[in-house]
């Protein structure tokens, strides 16, 4: 029987997720008599066009916070506590101003993003948990050809566990494959540029914006058609890395004694423990596809939080199926997860205002073309989440075009000519771009952590940036060029 402290922080998130659900599960019949009228008002004015420009103020704010409070505050902001006293404090005004002050058009539009919530929550939740209990012991040899191969490894495997799946599974056997080589800083940021970022481009599980996408309509097949920009932007990392790769094992073999060929080339026998969980992760990815593809019930829509409610069951088998063993040494936890569930909630409360103004006025912004968006999405994916990034310019791309955000209105969306080049343009820049910086993308920080507690030095925030200035733009540059053109 486990004992382990971890327990407790299982049962505060499966009781918490069960509250949300309750309260979004109960507030959702109350709104189907209104929803007539609420679709009746759209016809005079979107919520959008009556709610404050101020309104925003909060999802900034808080988005703000996720990014300075780290630099500047960084013991204080560590404790989950006072990211949910930060995120709830944000998150309470604007409840009570879309629920007080607009009834029931803005109670529905935050009842939508709370089933968006819990999707997203859900899903990550359980790839998390699952991921977290596959151990890949031994290593591998820490050459410029292998080391390659397991980012390319990565870049594939990202699209069905997420990019932080990847990145837990293969971040700890890359380290102690290039345990005895002196200078690998390089490695651990060409992994985050390619399994942490660039390599989940082609399903919605591999990147949280395309799995939002993918809420809101957009088939789970769709990102396949990406895989030109995913061939193009990772082959051009992974030639650049072992290049670089081998100019610097080059110069240690020139620098120390003996050949590091030699010593980098011993290595452990590899073994994967907790194998089960692959099976657990394949279950995860045929249920998002069944219930994304209405497979069953005849064709129609999956009861709600069927998806959800079969993924934390897997997850729950995971984590009390797995070695205690197993866990210890992948050092897992729920801080990680309870960090996203905490900031993501008061993300999807605070971005509702921005969502609806975005999508009533978002033509305002002068942000037509596809590559545009692509650079605008990928310019703020760069300094806030690339989640709600992705949302707020899929929305302003469906306000363009007088597609209102109800429901799952990206498959309406997409049945414009434009909307897949405008779609694809948002997707690329909001996964790419997520890696310009460590705050970016979630994994980006925990590689970051692990890299440095093995020991590896790792650059701060504006050192980080010199290197994706100086490695990822031109990549983006010629990206925009061969597929956004116009």
């Amino acid at each position: 029987m486990r004992t382990s402290t971890r327990a407790p922080w299982l049962t505060c998130l499966l009781s918490g997720g069960l509250c949300l659900w309750m309260i979004v599960g109960t507030m959702g019949p109350v709104l189907g008599a209104d929803e007539a009228a609420v679709a009746g008002a759209e016809a005079a004015a979107q919520l959008g066009d009556q709610l404050p420009v101020w309104s925003v103020l909060p999802f900034i704010a808080l988005l703000g916070c996720i990014a300075l409070l780290p630099l500047f505050h960084g013991h204080w902001w560590e404790h989950n506590r006072n990211k949910a006293i930060v995120s709830a404090g944000l998150a309470v005004p604007v409840i009570l101003l879309l629920a007080g002050l607009f009834g029931s058009r803005g109670t529905h539009a935050l009842v939508e993003s709370l089933h968006e919530y819990l999707s997203f929550v859900c899903l990550l939740g359980a790839l998390y948990i699952i991921s977290g209990g596959v151990y890949v012991q031994g290593s591998l040899s820490g050459t410029p050809l292998l080391n390659t191969a397991v980012l390319a490894l990565g870049a594939i495997i990202a699209n069905f566990v997420g990019t932080t799946g990847a990145s837990v599974l293969l971040i700890r056997p890359l380290l102690r494959a290039n345990k005895s080589r002196v200078r690998k800083t390089h490695i651990v940021i060409f992994f985050i540029f390619v399994v942490s970022n660039c390599g989940g481009l082609l399903t919605p599980l591999g990147d949280p914006p395309l799995f939002l996408g993918f809420l809101k309509g957009v088939p789970f097949l769709q990102t396949l058609a990406l895989w030109k920009q995913w061939l193009f932007v990772n082959g051009c990392l992974l030639a650049i890395f072992n290049v670089w790769d081998q100019k610097v094992l080059d110069l240690e073999e020139v620098d120390r004694p003996g050949s590091q060929l030699e010593e980098v080339q011993k290595h452990e026998p590899l073994r994967i423990l907790g194998m089960h969980n692959l099976l657990l992760l394949a279950g995860v990815v045929l249920i998002v596809f069944c219930s994304g593809q209405r497979i069953g019930f005849g064709g129609r829509e999956w009861p709600h939080f069927l998806a959800q409610g079969l993924t934390a069951v897997l997850a729950a088998i995971s984590y009390f199926g797995t070695r205690r063993s197993i866990h210890e040494s992948n050092r897992f936890t729920f801080g990680p997860i309870l960090e996203v569930a905490i900031l993501f909630l008061g993300i999807f409360i605070t971005m509702t205002p921005a969502l609806q103004i975005l999508n009533a006025r978002g033509d305002e912004l002068g942000v037509r073309e596809p590559w545009q968006f692509f650079w605008v999405s990928g310019a703020l994916s760069s300094v806030l989440d690339n989640a709600p990034t992705y949302i707020a310019f899929a929305a302003t791309a469906c306000g363009i075009h007088s597609i209102p955000v109800e429901g799952q209105y990206l498959a309406e969306f997409l049945k414009l000519p434009i909307a897949w080049s405008l779609l694809a343009a948002i997707s690329c820049g909001s996964v790419f771009m997520g890696a310009n910086t460590y705050i970016g993308n979630g994994p980006n920080f925990m590689v970051k952590a692990i890299a440095e507690e093995n020991g590896v030095p790792m650059p701060g925030f504006f050192g980080y940036m010199l290197y994706s200035g100086g490695i990822l733009i031109p990549i983006f540059i010629v990206t925009s060029l061969l597929f956004f053109r116009g």
